[in-house]
């Protein structure tokens, strides 16, 4: 891919908590690369996924959503949605159109009107809004921030999507493509495994059980007969936490591991023996290694 025809390029896909910008960047990607949940702040880290528009290779950044950090882990979070942003040679504003313009898409919009990158805006899950309020938020959004474009979306049914890919190609560069032609993201398979199971933590466990939970990789094991072992520890906050991620009998432990395992399986394209242990470390969240396990930049 050394033509001078191809183009590569960089997008950061920015929003708000559960604006769906995991969802776009798998639609766009055209497979799973990103965890989803109805919850949100379920994306931790910079991601990145890798879509294929005719000779043109999209790098999506899927970043945390922004909101107001209380934490830590929550500084992090929004510094890597910020950082992603900066290091784009496109910024795309992805915003909950049946939310409209709440207090953390404000934030958003004020930490915008100084860009230095082209802005684009998708408006997503449009299915949910009548055309009256979509062209209200559309022309708002430009008056505001004078975008390059704004898209009409919804990601979950793909509504859109191609539309949209089709034109991020074409805003890309020129110059050779930065990933092999058969990636899909950056992420290692270490990193989209432990993902994975905490995807389904998301998923099985309510309220605010799941923000107080982070996944670790113990070990992983390539055999001979073509099958991978994986120990991953749950760290929790509590005992109390500990009891619910378990379960009674183990049960939801069990349940967890076993819909990770199967998501896990079909990632890696073979079989996957996957050990959870549950661990209680209250100060998880200043666990510096764990950062780095994550893909979160340290900060003092």
């Amino acid at each position: 891919m050394n033509d001078v025809t191809t183009r590569a390029g960089f997008v950061a896909v920015i929003g708000a908590p559960n604006a769906g910008k995991s969802t776009l960047v798998n639609a766009l990607v055209g497979q799973k690369v990103a965890i989803v949940s109805p919850k949100a702040q379920t994306t931790r880290a910079r991601l990145m996924g890798i879509a294929i528009n005719d000779r043109t290779q999209i790098l999506l950044v899927d970043t945390p959503g922004i909101f107001e950090p209380k934490r830590r882990l929550d500084r992090a979070m929004v510094a890597a949605a910020w950082g992603g942003a900066g290091d784009a040679d496109l910024i795309l504003l992805v915003i909950d159109a049946d939310a409209g313009l709440n207090r953390q898409v404000e934030q958003i919009l004020a930490g915008l009107e100084h860009r230095e990158h082209p802005l684009w805006i998708a408006l997503n899950k449009v299915d949910l809004v009548k055309k009256p309020k979509l062209l209200e938020l559309s022309l708002k959004l430009t008056e505001r921030l004078d975008p390059d474009h704004v898209f009409m979306i919804s990601a979950a049914s793909g509504d859109g999507v191609p539309e949209l890919k089709t034109a991020l190609g074409s805003a890309m560069p020129e110059g050779p493509w930065l990933y092999p032609e058969d990636d899909v993201s950056d992420a290692t398979d270490r990193m989209i495994a432990a993902e994975l199971t905490r995807e389904q933590i998301y998923n099985q466990l309510h309220q605010e059980l799941p923000y107080s939970t982070a996944i670790e990789t113990e070990s992983w094991e390539d055999r001979p007969d073509g099958s991978t072992v994986i120990h991953q520890q749950i760290f929790v906050e509590r005992d109390s936490q500990k009891a619910i991620v378990i379960g009674k009998g183990g049960s939801r432990l069990r349940l967890i591991g076993e819909n990770a395992r199967a998501e896990i399986t079909e990632h890696l394209g073979r079989k996957v023996h996957l050990f959870l242990h549950v661990k209680v470390n209250p100060r998880w969240g200043e666990d510096r290694a764990l950062y780095e396990d994550i893909g979160l930049e340290w900060s003092d």
